[in-house]
């Protein structure tokens, strides 16, 4: 007994200690109250209130006690999140890393070099900078730090004025960085929407002056006529209240209720301080957008047409029925199939299949709403994202008069069922010449090995598993070994040296070079897991390509290969190559111009084209669906419109699998027989940084 009141004790003096140093206010919610008028009476914003209570999410009940953290304690928060502390009487600082930081961001905080640093913290150049780690900074850091604070101060007074870029092919974070003289780090601050891809197109936001080639347009600067349609909608206006949802931006605010950034401040005044998730905003109710589902999922990035113009409805036996909405104007094929069109020796009509995961069922007895649903459910949204890039490719095959009919089936999936015997035992899937999906693995097999007697090809549109040996069943995403050995073939294709810089931890890596690629030598590394600069260089030869494969997320060790490489390129021939996605590239530490002098080249399983094929296409995708096609749009269209197109050539799917090579928007189809049975595809790109600023494919 006396244990627990001991433990009881304790538990109340760290609940009481907590409280105290948090500074937190108990209030009680009024009736009608809403999460704004309460941020505004305590000059906090919605987003503190929320992080204490995210209950309060859901709505506000009256009588409700929320927690309130007090303004007054904001600075002393900043100094404990911080972690930075004057060590004991030296002037010297101890700063502790926090997530996410580097050290490009550490060193701009204090107003110190690269060198300075290391110099403070020998350990640097071995371990990089990790989280939790105490760095010494030297007090000429400091003082120029609060030397270059004290002088920003009177700048940050004044408004910020901002400069749009509309982003155009083949452009990069880095070269718009690079020309608007800012950091992609600051880009992506300020363009949340751009940090997994930049889409062609995309209006990016951008801080400071237009480049002295360009004369930007003064945003104030509108014709009288439009200042007289402002004045007389806003007459008419009536507002209500918006919250915030994640990763929303003013770009992407603006557009949906067709609001400047100008005039949303001028509703919102909490704005000042940028766009928070949880914040609640007074807007002009006549402009919402018409479908609140776009609101409120993704409104940057994408839309939902198949739920907004209800183009899929259930027919009752599991099938979904298509309401026909064909344009006169659709996409242009690209010039590739357009041939293989005009070469087509097929007159009969196709049966094509589209088994989708739409899971209506489920989605109709949600008591919470499709627009909830939407907001949550990511597989969701990734299969209206495939259908909505499927329905274009539909439209095209109609426009270019392809004898071939299509139907959409809900295949009611989870990772365990599906509803493929139901529509088996209804003899949907029998008759056709080609099924596209399902999406799960095991159902995608599941379904092959049931029309396998009927010859009818299953194609796997999504999963990357390694599939069982099925005969009538193709993978149409190449597996991480084969998007490595297609980059090797190149090498070896090229009569190149390969020479691989491998971090200790990566394994995997070692393993399969081991094992798999013969002839590759390893360069070696110090004692202490660092890189061995004198034996890398001693690897490299002078009469030949030598390709240097870096699998490291270390930025010691990046930084130490790039610098070696870069003095080596003065006496031989030397490229970069990476065999996957390295986030730590794409930081601000790593300078991007050493990436392009050694010409960085990488495996893709979809390219970045300027083709006028895949502008049109996509062009036509944001007339239609109000945004650009992601990945998974653009899968859509490119998996639907090949299997179509493989099935007018007067062969079977099968035929055209072994025979033909096609390449639509993003995806190349190469299929293979494998050993074991089964086909995959290994339509890998090769693609390298070129030193005009874009990424091109390698011959």
């Amino acid at each position: 007994m006396k244990y627990y009141s001991t433990l009881f004790l304790l538990v109340f003096f760290v609940t009481v200690s907590a409280f105290s140093q948090g500074k937190v206010v108990k209030y009680t919610v009024s009736s009608g109250e809403t999460i704004n008028q309460i941020a505004q009476k305590f000059k906090v914003t919605p987003f503190d209130i929320y992080e204490l209570n995210p209950d309060a999410r859901r709505g506000l009940v009256p009588n409700t006690v929320l927690l309130i953290p007090a303004a007054t304690n904001k600075n002393s928060d900043k100094k404990e999140t911080a972690a930075v502390k004057i060590a004991g009487g030296s002037k010297e600082i101890i700063h502790e890393v926090q997530p996410k930081e580097t050290f490009y961001s550490i060193e701009k905080k204090y107003g110190i070099s690269d060198e300075a640093l290391k110099a403070a913290n020998p350990f640097l150049e071995k371990t990089g900078v990790q989280i939790g780690q105490k760095l010494v900074i030297p007090a000429k850091g400091a003082a120029s730090k609060n030397t270059a604070a004290a002088e920003k101060k009177p700048k940050d007074k004044g408004p910020e004025k901002y400069v749009y870029h509309e982003v155009q092919a083949k452009e990069t974070k880095y070269s718009i960085a690079k020309q608007y003289n800012t950091t992609v780090e600051d880009l992506e601050k300020r363009n949340p929407e751009i940090v997994s891809g930049l889409p062609v197109g995309y209006r990016v936001t951008i801080k400071g002056t237009a480049p002295k080639t360009e004369t930007a347009a003064p945003a104030a600067a509108s014709k009288p006529e439009e200042h007289k349609k402002t004045a007389e909608s806003k007459k008419a206006v009536t507002y209500m209240e918006y919250q915030v949802k994640p990763k929303e931006t003013f770009y992407s605010l603006g557009k949906v209720f067709h609001l400047s950034q100008e005039e949303l401040l001028a509703l919102n005044p909490s704005l000042s301080e940028g766009v928070k998730e949880g914040m609640v905003l007074k807007v002009p109710a006549g402009y919402i957008a018409p479908a609140p589902i776009v609101a409120q999922q993704q409104p940057a990035e994408k839309t939902t047409p198949a739920i907004t113009e209800k183009p899929v409805e259930s027919n009752g036996g599991g099938g979904i029925k298509i309401i026909d909405k064909v344009k006169s104007e659709t996409v242009s094929a690209d010039p590739e199939i357009v041939e293989l069109t005009k070469k087509r020796g097929q007159s009969d009509r196709k049966k094509v299949v589209l088994l989708l995961p739409f899971n209506l069922a489920k989605l109709q007895s949600d008591t919470t709403g499709t627009a909830a649903r939407l907001k949550t459910d990511k597989f969701l949204n990734m299969t209206l994202d495939f259908y909505s890039g499927a329905m274009m490719a539909i439209d095209s095959a109609k426009a270019l008069k392809l004898p071939i009919d299509v139907s959409v089936y809900d295949s009611q999936e989870t990772k365990t069922t599906s509803n493929i015997s139901s529509l088996l035992a209804q003899n949907k899937l029998q008759e056709a010449d080609a099924v596209v999906g399902p999406f799960y693995q095991n159902n995608a097999e599941s379904t092959a090995n049931s029309l396998r007697l009927y010859n009818v090809p299953v194609i796997s549109p999504l999963s990357k598993d390694a599939a069982n040996p099925i005969d009538n069943l193709y993978q149409t995403i190449p597996s991480s070994d084969v998007v490595r050995n297609t980059v090797f073939d190149y090498m070896r294709a090229k009569n190149g040296n390969i020479v691989a810089v491998v971090d200790k931890k990566k394994e995997s890596v070692i393993n399969y070079i081991k094992q798999n690629q013969k002839g590759v030598v390893f360069a070696a590394l110090t004692e202490t897991g660092g890189l061995d600069v004198a034996n890398l260089k001693s690897l490299l030869l002078p009469n030949r390509m030598n390709y240097v494969v870096m699998e490291t997320g270390n930025t010691a060790m990046i930084k130490t290969t790039i610098k070696a490489l870069i003095d080596a390129q003065k006496t031989c021939q030397v490229q970069l190559v990476i065999l996957e996605p390295n986030s730590t590239l794409d930081t601000d530490e790593i300078d991007f111009n050493n990436l392009m002098k050694l010409k960085l080249m990488y495996p893709s399983v979809t390219r970045d084209s300027d083709d006028q094929a895949v502008s049109i296409f996509k062009k036509e995708y944001k007339l239609k669906n109000k945004a650009y096609p992601n990945t998974y749009a653009t899968r859509g269209f490119d998996v639907t419109f090949d299997t179509m197109m493989r099935l007018v050539q007067g062969k079977t799917y099968q035929e055209t699998a072994d025979l033909m090579t096609t390449q639509q928007v993003d995806n190349k189809f190469q299929f293979y027989k494998k050993e074991d049975g089964g086909h995959a595809n290994k339509g890998v790109y090769i693609l390298y940084y070129d030193s005009d600023l874009t990424i091109k494919a390698a011959n």
